[in-house]
This record gives structure tokens, sequence and C-alpha cells, in this order.
């Protein structure tokens, strides 16, 4: 299916990149709400954020004021002329959203995870004409991330972008969710008129990853960023460690290196920074591995067992010769490969059996 897109046109927005758009995690409380929103504002800022309803991993967090907190959004709109935006997840949200004239909806990586919950938006949203953003879905799933917007587009929203937030892992590393690159940027590859925007908040989960992770989104031509920004962060009653203040959100954003958008993801910079996403990722495979790697030396330990079993190793380098072969690698690389990674592994298994 064909996307029917427009520019997301937002007034008094500059198209030139990057299109910010900040506000804390949460909406709190009417004072906290128009105090980060005048402090961003007075930044340059231009649409503020604010989840109103808090989609929560276990019951019993912060989910959100609910709709109570719409005319704090209408405030923000009134006093300081800003655009507002939040997130939606169920039909109900958005009648109320649509009602209080929120400008800019989006949707959540959980609600993107389901088509059913992702149809009743779409149905929701028919004849409204409002600008929505899509976040990826939680598992780094392309065909299900294009799948919710072409339901969203079917429905006739045209004005459609999406956001980056990264992608859900059961081993945490240095990120809260794993950005990934290589999807957005076949996301873009397949629909180049789509706009896309970094979520660093979501990405990093610290406020100290912003940084970086705002660049690497300007280095691959990301057209903005959703950042989250609180006056008080560590007072935040939901994700305090990944918000920042305004001041330092500008410190960030006057720091940042703009570079001209490619017009093709073929670029040199763009294909050495798949290597990268790729290199990282075997790294991430190779500690899980050695993980597991001393687990089973502690159960030779436990047993009496000798760290080397050879029958074993042999059926490893041919297995693993066999599929390299099959992926258009050479027999004598795959080899060379896991002797050095089983190498690894006897040295980090002799570790765990002489340990007192």
């Amino acid at each position: 299916m064909e996307l029917h897109l427009e520019p997301l046109r937002l007034p008094g927005i500059d198209p030139k990149r990057p299109v910010v758009v900040a506000g804390p995690c949460s909406a709190e409380t009417e004072e906290q709400v128009m105090t980060t929103a005048t402090q961003l504002c007075k930044k340059g800022i231009k649409i503020f954020r604010a989840g109103i309803w808090k989609p929560r991993t276990k019951p019993g967090g912060f989910e959100g004021v609910g709709t109570v907190g719409l005319p704090w959004m209408q405030r923000v709109q009134q006093e300081l002329g800003m655009l507002v935006a939040t997130e939606v997840a169920t039909p109900r949200h958005v009648e109320a959203a649509l009602e209080a004239g929120i400008d800019l909806l989006w949707v959540g990586a959980r609600t993107v995870a389901n088509p059913f919950a992702m149809q009743e938006l779409a149905d929701s949203l028919r004849g409204a004409d409002v600008p929505v953003l899509v976040k990826n879905p939680v598992n780094p799933d392309l065909e299900l991330w294009i799948g919710g917007l072409e339901r969203i587009n079917g429905a006739g929203i045209t004005r459609l972008g999406v956001i980056h937030r990264g992608f859900s892992s059961y081993d945490k590393k240095l990120y809260r969710n794993l950005p990934m690159w290589h999807i957005p940027i076949e996301l873009h590859r397949r629909i180049p008129a789509l706009p896309i925007f970094g979520d660093p908040s979501h990405i990093g989960g610290k406020r100290e990853l912003i940084a970086p992770l705002c660049q690497q989104a300007m280095d691959l031509g990301f057209d903005g960023l959703v950042v989250e920004s609180h006056c008080c962060p560590d007072e935040a009653w939901s994700d305090a460690a990944q918000q920042v203040t305004p001041d330092v959100l500008d410190f960030i954003l006057d720091k940042l290196v703009i570079r001209e958008a490619t017009q093709s993801t073929e670029s040199l910079e763009t294909l050495r920074r798949q290597i990268d996403e790729c290199d990282n990722s075997i790294l991430e495979l190779l500690a899980r591995r050695m993980r597991v790697s001393r687990e089973i030396g502690l159960y030779k330990r436990e047993h009496n067992m000798t760290v080397v079993q050879a029958s074993r190793y042999s059926e490893i380098l041919e297995k693993r010769g066999a599929q390299g072969v099959l992926c258009g690698m050479s027999a004598e690389f795959m080899k060379a490969v896991f002797e050095a990674i089983h190498e690894e592994s006897v040295r980090q298994q002799i570790e765990i059996m002489n340990k007192e």
C-alpha cells in the first residue's frame, strides 16, 4: 500500500531541521506544565509535549492525570502561543484530545505493536485534520511499523511522521532501548517523504546520552527531535533519569552540528553508520555468549568436568563453517572467527574453574 502524504505543515514552525518537540514525560500539575512550558518557550521551543495518559509497564505506577490536564495544555497554547502535543492510545483519548484542540498527536510504541489497537485509533481519527506521529513498535519489526502507518493513513490522515524511540531488549546495556539505526534508515529508503523524529530520551534512558543521540539523529538526516524536558527533572513523577532542564536542552541544541540532508541512504557516511550498528550488535551478542560460557564453566566445576570437550568443539567448527559458507563467507574465515571465540570462552571458563 502506498502512503498518501502531505507536509506536516505545523504553523509557525521553521521547516529547516531540526523541528524540536520538547516537554516533560508527564503533565503532573498545572504549575509544572506552565513553568516548564514558559522556560522552553523562552529558549525558542515552539512545540510543547506532555503525556496526559501514560501507559505503564506494571500497574501501580503513575498513569497520567488524564483529561484534567487538557486545560493546562490549552493554557500553554493561549498564553504562550506554543503548539501542544500528547500521546493517544485509545479512541477515548483521541476524542478528548481533538475536542481540547491538541495540535499534534503521537501514538506510543506499545500501541503500535497491536494492529487491533491501531485500527481502532485509525477509525477514531477518520475525518480529523491533525498531524500524527507514529512511534516504532517495541519490537524491531519494520513491517509492523509500516502497517501502523498504513492504517492511520487509510483513515485519511495525510500529515504523518514517525518517531524513532529504539527497540526493547531483554539485555539492558548502554541504552534503555537499542537504537538499531538501520531500521529507520530502511524506513526512509522505502518512504523518503516521511518525516523522521529521533527520541533520544527513550533510546538512551539517561540524560547524559541525550546530546550524543541528538547528534546521531542529525547526522543521519532525521527531520526533528522529541526530547523530554522538565523544570525539575529529579522530581519528575515518571522517567526522571531521562529528562533534562530547558537550560540543558538549549545547550544541547546550540551545540548540534546540522549537516546537509543526504538524498540517498547509500552515502558512505550512512553505510559506515550501518557498519557501526552491526559491530555494536556483534559485541552485544558476544558478551551474551560469554555470559553463557561462564555459566557452563560453573556447571563443569560443580560436576567435576573438564573445560574442553573436544567433540563439542569439532561440532561447533563444522556447523558454523557450513552456515557461514551458506551466508556467503569463506570456511577459512568462519574457522578463524570461531576458533578465536572458543579460545576466549575456554579462558573465561578456566577462570571460573579456578575461582576459590
